[in-house]
């Protein structure tokens, strides 16, 4: 997939309007001024370039300079910076590679880690303060419902799996059989050195 500019442009305008707006992101903003993030994502034929500055964050398509720091990884993966926690654990399983710089992309991470996503907020401009307050909340109380619901099934599942179905076995049934396989093992070692000593006889 070939970026475009407007692409860019829309990436850019989003970016600066959540993570600039904020008078209390800017401590966190100030550990990035003058910084160049490289994101090269497979699924794009060229990188996301963010140029940091004291008053906006820029995003380019075409950097010819070189990089503080380059993270390589998906569009799928990108969600899970938020969480700076999970970085670690990222590029540990390979869904990460980070060329240069690695305190780049913490204090990136950090930084919409701590950026609130309001919804209504983008959303007011073009539709008013009231309806993108009223949109904001039923989307909220949508997903409210769809964790709430997929944690019951999640709960329904394993019970049925433990108790109804008798798929997997429950803690007692684990901690039995364990025990059994010890001692069958024990029983076993025991065996091997009785034939030991008679073959040595």
């Amino acid at each position: 997939m070939r970026l475009t500019p407007l692409i860019t442009a829309g990436l850019e305008t989003a970016l600066n309007r959540m993570l600039y707006r904020d008078r209390s992101l800017k401590a966190a903003r100030q550990r990035l001024v003058g910084q160049v993030l490289t994101l090269r994502l497979e699924e794009l034929s060229h990188p996301l370039v963010l140029v940091f500055s004291e008053q906006q964050l820029d995003v380019l398509s075409d950097w010819q300079d070189s990089s503080d720091c380059t993270v390589i990884t998906q569009l799928k993966t990108l969600p899970k910076l938020r969480d700076r926690q999970q970085l670690t654990s990222l590029i540990r399983s390979g869904e990460l590679q980070v060329e240069g710089d690695l305190q780049v992309v913490q204090r990136f991470s950090a930084l919409i880690d701590l950026a609130e996503l309001d919804p209504a907020e983008y959303l007011a401009p073009w539709i008013g303060d009231i309806a993108a307050q009223g949109v904001s909340q039923a989307a909220q109380r949508v997903v409210r419902r769809l964790r709430g619901e997929v944690s019951r099934r999640q709960d329904y599942l394993g019970q049925a799996l433990t108790e109804e179905w008798r798929v997997a076995p429950g803690a007692l049934e684990l901690a039995w059989f364990s025990e059994e396989v010890d001692a069958m093992e024990r029983s076993l070692d025991a065996l091997n050195a009785r034939l030991a000593q008679l073959e040595a006889k």
